[in-house]
């Protein structure tokens, strides 16, 4: 979700005007909002890809693209703002400010982080990935990996090193490019379907798809504004049929574009909060949108529910054998399990500990892939380094607190839906 612009709503526009002196507590987060909003916009400028999505204020973006300023100025202005945050009293905010703050400060934070970075200051990957998105990752060591790869050496027999069989195996069942359109369109009508029968969706809301090559991931979601995204697959590597529910859950529904149109229709226009209006990609709410992107295909396909409809709807689109899609299913869901150990290699490819060639053969042995898909995976890590994590234990995270509004399918979607249209704070995630 890159600078995209759409047109401000009224009460966006008021929001453009001169602030005034702040008479309470609560209209001094509008103001720090506000230079955030600002401060975003020129760390935009400085960093192409730092704004994922912006639909505020056109003169604003405008302002920011005329004169941004120099990162040493932007690193006193977020220094400046997270001291006015903190200077804000709690006391006198209601609750749903009180979230608010919490939500800015983390905000701040990353901004702060990630002006460091861009001015030439290291951090260690977990200092990194807790200044960005709020929370310090666990690091397992490799070897700890190594009791699911003999799980799936048995699911795979044969000769050869399990990740050539692995790969050998998914070849089967890869998506004819001349399929992958209507494939993809019956797996996003089926991941509407099932969000809408448990989030009432804000009106008018739509996408467009397209294909697209040459990225370093498979997926993406362009928010535009005004409950509209734009949802890329990437093509450079056959997408495996597995990969059409879950990216029409992540990058639509329940994930990137919910959340996004959520968020507008609540935060944005609903209270005015224009912080929503901008969305920087290092930052805590990336956390929040992976983790609850990635968790989504569960909760809208739970149990055997996304086999199911693959065998019966998916795999005769694709032109493949749903005979056989349940072996397949049982790969892809003990691969699950590896998800984590693109974090320990993220880590110790950045910090110099492996090269680039033991790094590519370290994701080919452990997320068993071929070395193509391996060599997109570090090219992901050298773009987004930590952001890694937000996929994994983000997930994680989600997954337990929606899990403990208990086994109702109806209780999980309700706290879903507060996940994706509050503002979630990667804290809030533990209650």
């Amino acid at each position: 979700m890159i600078l995209r612009l759409a047109a401000a709503t009224a009460a966006l526009a008021l929001l453009a005007a001169p602030a005034l002196a702040a008479p309470n507590e609560g209209a001094k987060l509008d103001v720090i909002a506000q230079d955030f909003v600002r401060l975003t916009l020129e760390a935009g400028e400085r960093e192409p890809g730092y704004v994922d999505a912006y639909y505020g204020p056109a003169e604003w973006a405008a302002a920011a693209k005329a004169k941004p300023r120099e990162v040493p100025a932007l690193r006193a202005e977020a220094d400046r703002l997270a001291a006015a945050l903190k200077a804000v009293d709690g006391k006198a905010l209601s609750p749903d400010e009180v979230r608010r703050k919490a939500f800015l400060a983390g905000q701040v934070k990353a901004a702060q982080t990630r002006l460091a970075m861009l001015a030439g200051q290291k951090f260690s990957f977990q200092d990194e990935a807790e200044g960005l998105f709020g929370v310090r990752p666990p690091l397992k060591p490799l070897s700890a990996y190594d009791p699911i790869l003999a799980k799936i050496d048995k699911l795979v027999p044969g000769e050869g090193d399990l990740a050539t069989r692995v790969s050998a195996f998914q070849a089967r069942y890869t998506i004819p490019t001349d399929r992958l359109e209507p494939v993809m369109k019956a797996a996003i009508a089926e991941c509407k379907a099932r969000t809408e029968a448990h989030i009432a969706l804000p009106k008018g809301e739509r996408f467009d798809l397209s294909f697209v090559t040459k990225k370093p991931w498979s997926g993406y979601n362009w928010y535009k504004g005004d409950a509209h995204s734009l949802i890329e697959v990437n093509t450079d590597l056959p997408t495996p049929i597995s990969r059409a529910v879950d990216l029409g859950c992540h990058e639509g529904y329940p994930g990137h574009h919910v959340l996004n149109a959520l968020l507008e229709e609540k935060l944005t226009k609903g209270k005015g909060w224009v912080e929503f209006s901008v969305y920087p990609l290092f930052s805590p709410q990336s956390l929040i949108a992976e983790g609850s992107a990635n968790y989504g295909i569960k909760l809208a396909f739970p149990g055997e529910e996304k086999l199911n409809f693959e065998r019966k709807t998916l795999y005769p689109l694709a032109g493949l054998d749903p005979a056989t899609a349940q072996t397949y299913d049982a790969v892809t869901g003990a691969m699950a399990d590896l998800a984590s150990v693109q974090n320990t290699i993220a880590d110790l490819y950045l910090s110099g500990k492996l090269d680039k060639e033991a790094a590519v053969a370290a994701l080919a042995k452990y997320a068993l892939s071929s070395r193509a898909k391996a060599e997109k995976s570090l090219s992901f890590i050298e773009a987004y380094r930590s952001y890694v994590i937000n996929y994994n234990l983000g997930q994680d995270m989600v997954r337990a607190h929606v899990e403990r509004a208990g086994p109702s399918q109806d209780a999980r979607w309700t706290r879903m839906e507060a996940v994706i249209s509050q503002p979630t704070t990667p804290a809030d995630l533990a209650k």
